[in-house]
């Protein structure tokens, strides 16, 4: 059985391409574009890693980040435009495991997926 991944992004062409890499790598991905449906699929469902964006409509990424550690420990991949070391301190402190900053190749994301 495949590594499950929650890709959360809220633009539809980079989320497709993402969910597109990982599967092409063997993984079990599910997409939703938005922090409030991400909170509430990971009510529902586990996964074994999340890839989460920062900005995102209804409740932003940092918010989502916060949450999933109150809840529990899943490794949390954070996705944003904003490359300023003082925002990446931020999420890595509110439980991030790693970060990465947009425009970012595939590989190198399947790779800090691995």
């Amino acid at each position: 059985m495949s590594a499950r991944v929650l890709v959360v992004e809220d633009d539809p062409h980079l989320a497709s391409g993402i969910v597109e890499n990982l599967r092409a790598e063997g993984y079990d991905v599910r997409s939703v574009g938005d922090g409030r449906a991400a909170l509430e699929w990971l009510e529902a469902d586990h996964a074994g890693l999340v890839v989460l964006d920062v900005m995102l409509p209804h409740v932003d990424g940092l918010t989502v980040c916060r949450t999933m550690r109150e809840r529990g420990d899943t490794p949390i991949l954070i996705l944003s435009a904003r490359g300023a070391e003082k925002e990446k301190v931020a999420a890595l402190d509110l439980g991030a495991d790693d970060y990465v900053t947009k425009p970012f190749g595939p590989e190198e994301l399947v790779a800090r997926v691995r």
